[in-house]
């Protein structure tokens, strides 16, 4: 038992320093380079009339951070749904989550243009809900439509309807370009206003995680064990789903949709830390997805330099032999 604690919380302990470094990195280099030296006086002694002062602090430093937050959103909350639906192929873009916040978003460009940030924020969770409830309502009514690959398969179905009508409404409204963003993340775009407004939604997201990961573990044995165990099987699945919203909803609003991370570190964060238990499985996760798109975003600059690959492409590299490597080894069946 020991050893089952001792490696995530060696994971966790070690996680702040690996964090600092990727920070350190993604500021210093770029298309431009910026000594370290520059990096402390941008911090101590800012200069608004230094040019590289301003990208280190409106650009250069928010998108690193932006990286690790969204990512640990994203990681937590496939985590949470791979637990819940004992579904190993669970994720927010996978299962729709992510497509219903980027469908909703376009609505808003559409028909409401001026509303504020805390606006398009609630807006992206209520579409992460959107594209969750579809997804799930229709396997629910589906013979076996709850089994790992079939519920992939109509999450992609249904991922790519919202798409298409978001884009066929944002070229019909002639917004392609400005909607162009939640497609396509890009992270070097990142807003520190933004970031700084959805701090207290994601927290409640992480709080609510981190609340209900021990009755996830029970849910990750079945729901009658879980039943038979004292939990609230729908009560528990209901507010789990609802940190998922808030966190995906977050993510989306803050850098677009990015596809893998749900998917992918949950599964490592289990070959590394070696339990089963949410109690461990939520932070590890959290953490090492903050560190995999903060590395795959310093990775996009330097794939195709000077110019910039986009993260999509960058995730997806990991992300498709990952999958691939799942379907093929666990079949179309659900895990214990």
């Amino acid at each position: 038992m020991r050893l089952k604690s001792a490696l995530p919380a060696t994971i966790l302990v070690i996680s702040p320093a690996a964090a600092l470094l990727l920070i350190v990195l993604s500021v210093l280099f770029g298309a431009k380079s910026i000594s370290a030296s520059e990096i402390w006086d941008a911090i101590v002694r800012f200069d608004e009339n230094n040019i590289d002062h301003q990208i280190i602090l409106t650009s250069r430093l928010p998108r690193v951070l932006g990286a690790l937050l969204i990512g640990a959103f994203l990681a937590v909350s496939g985590a949470l749904m791979q637990g819940i639906t004992r579904n190993y192929l669970a994720s927010p873009s996978i299962m729709g989550v992510s497509d219903g916040s980027v469908f909703m978003v376009t609505l808003c460009m559409i028909f409401l243009p001026d509303m504020n940030s805390i606006g398009l924020i609630t807006m992206s969770m209520i579409g992460s809900a959107v594209g969750a409830g579809l997804v799930f309502g229709i396997a629910w009514l589906l013979p076996n439509g709850m089994s790992p690959v079939r519920l992939a398969i109509l999450g992609t179905i249904i991922g790519t309807f919202l798409g298409g009508i978001s884009q066929a409404a944002a070229t019909y409204y002639q917004i392609s370009q400005g909607i162009g963003f939640w497609y396509n993340a890009r992270l070097h775009q990142m807003d520190p206003a933004l970031i700084k407004l959805s701090l207290p939604f994601a927290a409640v997201g992480l709080v609510l995680a981190l609340a209900l990961s021990n009755s996830v573990s029970a849910l990750s044995l079945g729901d009658e064990v879980a039943s038979n165990l004292g939990v609230r099987v729908r009560l528990i699945k209901g507010l789990t789903m609802l940190a998922v919203v808030i966190l995906t909803g977050v993510a989306v609003a803050l850098a677009g949709k990015i596809a893998f991370i749900g998917l992918i570190i949950p599964h490592i964060a289990r070959m590394l830390s070696r339990t089963v238990d949410y109690r461990w499985l939520v932070p590890v996760s959290g953490v090492l997805g903050g560190l995999f798109l903060a590395l795959c975003d310093l990775l996009a600059r330097f794939v195709n330099y000077p110019f910039e690959t986009p993260i999509g492409i960058v995730t997806a590299l990991f992300g498709v032999p990952f999958f691939l490597y799942l379907i093929k080894k666990r079949g179309g069946g659900q895990h214990a």
